[in-house]
């Protein structure tokens, strides 16, 4: 996924750019499915009568909240956040409508460390852990894909920033 240029400064370019691994989505898509069965079931055992398409309308509205709050709404937080780092800061961005964000300097970053679990290494994710000075202290980000190789990029960064003679200019992009 591109991370907008147009929140980019000068002379400021992207380092990695991912969000959380489609495994997140593996319990909604589950619930889902759960979801319709249920619902499905319920309707079917109504017993006909004036009443039947109401109670019909009403399984089916429940059904419909909980599928809003259980399904929809974790499927539109995993789609708009983003773990971005660039050759400057790291950001995270999520929010639909309302938005929210947070940014560290890489100069601040103290460390970056994964971990990953025996489920993690099935899918092939893990968990970032970018430790920073100040007061929050440490920020993990779950379930990041690739997390071996996303750690690697931004130590490799980290070390070109912390390295003596780094002097940063905006003609090379770096």
């Amino acid at each position: 996924m591109a991370f907008p240029s147009r929140l980019l400064n000068d002379g400021e370019h992207v380092v990695v750019s991912t969000r959380t691994h489609v495994k997140a989505l593996l319990v909604p898509a589950l619930l889902l499915i759960v979801l319709a069965a249920v619902g499905g079931f319920l309707v079917s055992i109504v017993p006909a009568s004036s009443a039947q398409p109401l109670v019909q309308l009403v399984v089916w509205l429940l059904a419909g909240l909980v599928a809003i709050w259980w399904v929809v709404k974790p499927f539109v937080a995993w789609l708009t956040t983003t773990y971005t780092f660039t050759n400057r800061r790291f950001i995270k961005r999520s929010g639909f409508v309302a938005k929210q964000g947070r940014t560290i300097p890489l100069n601040r970053i103290s460390g970056v460390d994964f971990d990953i679990g025996i489920v993690d290494r099935l899918f092939g994710c893990g968990t970032l852990v970018v430790s920073d000075a100040s007061e929050n202290g440490t920020v993990l980000l779950h379930d990041i894909p690739n997390v071996e190789r996303v750690q690697m990029q931004v130590s490799e960064e980290l070390h070109r920033i912390a390295s003596p003679g780094y002097h940063e200019r905006a003609d090379d992009g770096a």
